[in-house]
């Protein structure tokens, strides 16, 4: 029976992981420079993608959530105490600063103290997707994989980490960006042919 789709050559297992990488790189960067026949296939899947988007990227609804925030004094500061290490119920000191203004000195009581931030619960109003968007958005996870940000500098490179939400992408920019089309999200241009197996080789872009 013949298939419906490019086998680019590959065994299913890796065809699949070729394609999402390839798709995934697409979206995030807008560009990708591949093999033709890759291509055709990566087009397919990534304007699948943005019209389910297209399709649920209004489909929320806004919710009241409690969410714990850090207590601020008036000067704007975040309020801090001082609780017993082995039962943070227990606190030893409502500030550790004194009535000077210095920090205290961890003695007697305080010997044994830690500092923690102090929390107050707060509501907060957020955009939650409805079913059928959510249900949009595990499929697309299904198919895309994690994208993490590195910064440019490579001091605190580790710590400024960024994990970037395609799906978000998808639903907030390409979704809205592309509202008004019926498809035709994306353009090939062609390169030229590769040297050594005369593949030949073309940009894939988001128009």
């Amino acid at each position: 029976m013949a298939t419906h789709y490019r086998k680019l050559g590959k065994a299913g297992k890796p065809r699949k992981a070729l394609l999402r990488n390839q798709v995934t790189n697409l979206l995030y960067h807008g560009k990708i420079v591949t093999t033709e026949t890759r291509a055709k296939e990566v087009r397919k899947i990534a304007e699948h993608l943005i019209t389910m988007g297209i399709r649920e990227k209004d489909n929320t609804e806004t919710v009241t959530v409690k969410v714990k925030v850090p207590k601020k004094d008036a000067s704007g500061k975040r309020v801090r105490q001082i609780v017993d290490k082995n039962d943070r119920t227990k606190v030893l000191s409502e500030s550790t600063r004194g009535a000077d203004g210095k920090p205290l000195k961890r003695e007697g009581d305080l010997a044994n103290g830690i500092t923690v931030t102090v929390f107050e619960t707060a509501e907060k109003e957020v955009q939650r997707d409805k079913a059928s968007r959510l249900h949009v958005r595990r499929q697309m996870r299904s198919i895309l994989y994690p994208v993490t940000e590195l910064p440019e500098e490579r001091k605190g490179r580790k710590r400024g980490m960024k994990k970037i939400d395609l799906t978000d992408k998808i639903f907030e920019e390409y979704a809205v960006k592309y509202a008004n089309r019926t498809g035709g999200y994306t353009r090939i241009i062609k390169i030229g042919q590769r040297k050594g197996d005369a593949a030949m080789m073309v940009q894939l872009e988001l128009v």
